[in-house]
C-alpha cells in the first residue's frame, strides 16, 4: 500500500509541477478570468433580459451585465481548464510513454493527472465564483461554484482527448477554443435567440449552464442540472482514459519491438543454435561425399 501511495504522489507532483510551469495559464487564471467578468459588467447594459430556464421550468429576469458575467465565467473556466489539460497532455506525452516502458503504471499515472485536474479546476471555479459575486451576490454561491467546477473538469477531459489523438499543437487550441465559444454562445439569451431550444441539451456544457443561471439567479434546486453535466463529464473522462490507455499501451515503438523480440528468453540453453536451418540447406552446403 505504501509503495502504490508514493508512485500516485510522485506521479501527482510531477503532474501539479508541469501545470505550474504552464505561465501563459497561470497568467489566464489571475487576470483574464476577473477582466472577462469586469467588462461584462461593465459594458453591457444592466436592463432586465427576461428568459426561460429549461431545467425547471421557470422565467427568469435578471440583469444582462449579471447574465453575461455568468456565460463569461462559464466560458473562461472551460477555456482555461481544456487549454491547460491540452498542454499538459500534448507536451508530456513523450514522457508518458517513457514511464510506461520503464515499468511505471499506467493506474497511477492516469489517477495522478485525473487529481491534478481536480484541484485545478477547484481553485479556478472557486476564483471564478468569487470573480462574478464581487459586485453582487449570487443566489446560491455554493452551487454556482460546483456547476463552474463540472464545466471545467469536462474540457480538462476533452483536452487530454484533444492532446492525445491531435497531431499539432495550433489545432488543439483552436479546437477547444471554437467549442468553448460556439458551446456557451448558444446558450447565452442575449446573445442567442435559441437558448432554450432542444438541440441546445445535447452541448458539452449544458448541464453546467442551466445550473449555474439557477444558482445565480434563483433558489430553485439545480439537481437535474448537475446531473446532466455529471454524465457528459462521465463520458469525456471515459474517452481521455481510453485514448491515454491506448497512447500509452504501445510504449515501446515497432523497431525497438522487433529488437526485443530478437533477444534470448533469459533462463534458455546459451549453446542452443539461434536459427536451425533446413536440412536441405545443410546438405547443399556439405556438397557430395
Amino acid at each position: 500500500m505504501r509503495r502504490h501511495w508514493s508512485l500516485f504522489t510522485t506521479a501527482s507532483r510531477y503532474a501539479l509541477i508541469g501545470h505550474a510551469r504552464n505561465r501563459f495559464a497561470m497568467l489566464l487564471v489571475v487576470v483574464y478570468i476577473p477582466l472577462w467578468i469586469a467588462l461584462a459588467y461593465v459594458t453591457i447594459p444592466d436592463r432586465p433580459a427576461p428568459f426561460r430556464l429549461r431545467a425547471t421550468g421557470e422565467v427568469l429576469t435578471p440583469p444582462g451585465n449579471h447574465l453575461t458575467q455568468i456565460t463569461g465565467a462559464l466560458n473562461a473556466v472551460t477555456l482555461i481548464a481544456g487549454f491547460m489539460m491540452f498542454a499538459a497532455t500534448f507536451t508530456g506525452g513523450a514522457f508518458d510513454r517513457r514511464l510506461a516502458m520503464a515499468g511505471y503504471p499506467r493506474h497511477h499515472l492516469l489517477l495522478a493527472k485525473l487529481s491534478a485536474l481536480t484541484l485545478v479546476c477547484a481553485a479556478v471555479a472557486a476564483y471564478a465564483t468569487a470573480a462574478a459575486g464581487f459586485a453582487w451576490s449570487p443566489r446560491q454561491p455554493l452551487v454556482l461554484a460546483a456547476a463552474l467546477f463540472c464545466a471545467a473538469l469536462t474540457y480538462g477531459a476533452l483536452g487530454v482527448v484533444f492532446g492525445s489523438v491531435l497531431r499539432r499543437e495550433v489545432e488543439g487550441m483552436f479546437a477547444i477554443l471554437m467549442i468553448s465559444i460556439i458551446d456557451v454562445a448558444l446558450q447565452n439569451p442575449l446573445s442567442s435567440s435559441g437558448s432554450d431550444s432542444a438541440v441546445v441539451r445535447f452541448l458539452p456544457s449544458y448541464g453546467a449552464v442551466q445550473a449555474s443561471m439557477s444558482a445565480a439567479f434563483s433558489t430553485a434546486p439545480v439537481l437535474q442540472g448537475l446531473a446532466v453535466q455529471l454524465l457528459w463529464l462521465l463520458v469525456a473522462a471515459l474517452a481521455g482514459f481510453m485514448v491515454f490507455r491506448r497512447r500509452t499501451r504501445d510504449a515501446l515503438p515497432p523497431e525497438r519491438k522487433r529488437r526485443t523480440a530478437d533477444r534470448p528468453v533469459p533462463g534458455a540453453n546459451a549453446d542452443a543454435p539461434a536459427h536451425v536451418p533446413e536440412p536441405g540447406a545443410v546438405a547443399q552446403r556439405a556438397g557430395p561425399n
